[in-house]
């Protein structure tokens, strides 16, 4: 399957399947085939296809627990996954569902249809036991906490940064509100290309040790420290601009209000109400603080089951987990045209709430996103949740979006069908 021209060339997914590779296989593995985090190997590819499903052997984690009840069962539905047809965008061909798995190097990928499990799979070193990174789908899950806690009045959206975070003060974010964060429309000096070295999302990373530090490194060392370094860069509320900075200090906010860290929040809140199959856990700072905007690892299944959960209104079964008001404002979105300025070219009509992506299509469709291609998709018309793992060679779902969102729609219509 052919990659987009202005994309550089790389060996195509079924080339490069880290089982046959022989990543960290052996006692030990040979040298050239060792994979590490201090060294930058676990994010470079091909090696990502392997430490991706692999980060808790690589830097520290904090644990989200499942509890001890037993997991919601995940029952498998008696229709099997439609045939379906799609064009990516911006071009002719034709493909399947297959054809767009392997353009997009996917990992592991669940769909549900009316809460059964249409199609699972399971590929490189991806099993039902493993955790693989979210990504920025991390910043939905938080964005929803966030949203709970607005909905139970125990957060005041309306309240700038620095009401609930006074070491925020001198930053950038101060006089943000709560709700331009959540939705990323503060006005600050963070620039998230990736495909820029100098790009601010990297001193994020080597602050909270996500990423290794250079030789002499006199930066921030954790992320409560990174995050006072911000500077403000024109108005808050004006436009949208997408920058992880605003997750971790959402983050901060929420554990100052809730009185809980992040692993707990999420344990107590979503992780043991909705019956989870595994632990998950967060990456952590050098201080132990959870890595809110990119860190949290999960299995395929339970990123499925937390998308049914918001499918289903913030229920599992006759509980309500989640606030039902709070999912709701994040099915309505935001306003489009702040989204506009700044959006991605694939994703256009499009806005951005409660750190979830809206779709404002006829099916209501929304969306958690991570780089290199790690995805929830929510049809609410078509009653179908897509979890999807991945590991594309590319960080920006430029790379994906191609493919997955003419895809995915396309299953949509053939589960109405």
């Amino acid at each position: 399957m052919s990659q987009p021209s202005d994309l550089p060339l790389f060996p195509a997914a079924s080339d490069c399947d880290p089982l046959q590779l022989g990543w960290m296989q052996g006692s030990p593995p040979s040298a050239d085939k060792i994979i590490q985090a201090h060294d930058g190997s676990g994010y470079r590819f091909p090696q990502l296809r392997w430490s991706f499903a692999h980060y808790r052997q690589l830097v520290p984690t904090a644990t989200v627990s499942k509890g001890l009840a037993p997991s919601t069962p995940l029952p498998q539905a008696s229709r099997s996954l439609p045939q379906i047809r799609y064009s990516p965008m911006g071009s002719n061909a034709e493909c399947g569902w297959a054809d767009m798995m392997e353009a997009t190097y996917t990992d592991a990928l669940l769909v549900l249809h009316k809460g059964q499990v249409v199609f699972e799979h399971f590929g490189g070193v991806m099993t039902p036991l493993h955790a693989h990174i979210a990504m920025s789908v991390s910043k939905s899950f938080m964005g929803l906490l966030a949203a709970s806690l607005v909905a139970e009045g125990v957060l005041d959206e309306t309240q700038s940064v620095d009401h609930y975070v006074p070491e925020l003060a001198g930053s950038g974010f101060a006089d943000a509100t709560v709700r331009q964060v959540m939705d990323m429309t503060t006005g600050i000096d963070y620039s998230e290309n990736y495909a820029d070295p100098q790009a601010e999302i990297w001193n994020h990373m080597r602050a909270g040790g996500v990423m290794p530090r250079p030789p002499g490194y006199s930066g921030p060392t954790h992320f409560y420290d990174y995050l006072q370094t911000v500077r403000k860069l024109g108005e808050h509320g004006e436009k949208f601009t997408y920058r992880t900075a605003n997750t971790d200090v959402l983050g901060w906010i929420v554990r100052r209000v809730s009185g809980q860290n992040t692993e707990q929040m999420l344990s107590e809140r979503i992780w043991q109400p909705m019956g989870a199959e595994l632990d998950a856990c967060y990456t952590v700072d050098p201080i132990g603080t959870a890595f809110a905007g990119g860190g949290l690892n999960t299995g395929l299944r339970d990123l499925a089951r937390f998308g049914e959960l918001v499918r289903q209104h913030g229920r599992v079964g006759q509980t309500q987990v989640l606030p039902a008001a709070a999912v709701a404002d994040t099915f309505a979105g935001a306003d489009p045209a702040r989204f506009a300025a700044n959006g991605p070219a694939t994703l256009a009509g499009w806005s951005y709430r409660n750190m979830w992506w809206v779709s404002h299509n006829a099916h209501g469709a929304i969306m958690a996103r991570g780089v290199h291609g790690q995805n929830i998709y929510i049809d609410p018309k078509a009653e179908m949740v897509i979890a999807r793992y991945a590991s594309h060679p590319v960080a920006a779902n430029i790379a994906n979006d191609p493919h997955t969102l003419p895809a995915y729609h396309a299953l949509a219509l053939a589960l109405l069908g």
